[in-house]
């Protein structure tokens, strides 16, 4: 069920919603592409992840890092609130115009981060295989959206 869900926000929801947003409205690709990859990629991955860190944190140790130790629960919470955090900012920013790689950014970083951190360890199950390959797309199609943004604004943002 977990990869089913990861796919669905790395890669199935958002390239048909930013295709559908395409072939209504038109625009830039990349700018449409980042954000659609902002809201489905970062803002539900990781709000779907945190509230998941936060019911089940035993699954993530466990399941995705491999630990099992009971005291790493108080860990997962922690990581929980923050990726329900980043994620509420992700989607919010969605709708805030221009403004919306700002808003993804921090989470779009973290899973940057996560998957270059995720790609240098062995033996890895597959859970964390995709995790790894699916948190660095999202940072890729969301930091390529961002460049595009600010590249396209006639006002920088500062």
């Amino acid at each position: 069920m977990y990869i089913i869900v990861v796919l669905l926000q790395t890669l199935i929801l958002p390239a048909v919603s930013g295709g559908i947003d395409l072939a209504i409205s038109g625009g830039n690709p990349a700018i449409v592409f980042g954000l659609c990859w902002a809201f489905w990629g970062v803002g539900t991955r990781l709000f779907v992840a945190g509230v998941s860190q936060l019911v089940n944190p035993t699954r993530t140790a466990q399941g995705i890092l491999g630990v099992n130790d009971p005291g790493a629960e108080l860990v997962v919470h922690e990581l929980g609130y923050a990726n329900l955090s980043m994620g509420l900012v992700a989607m919010f920013s969605a709708f805030a115009g221009r403004w919306w790689p700002l808003g993804a950014s921090a989470g779009a970083v973290y899973l940057g981060l996560a998957g270059l951190r995720h790609v240098a360890r062995r033996g890895k199950n597959r859970d964390e295989n995709v995790a790894t390959w699916t948190d660095l797309l999202v940072f890729l199609v969301v930091a390529a959206g961002a460049l595009a943004t600010f590249a396209h604004s006639a006002h920088p943002m500062w």
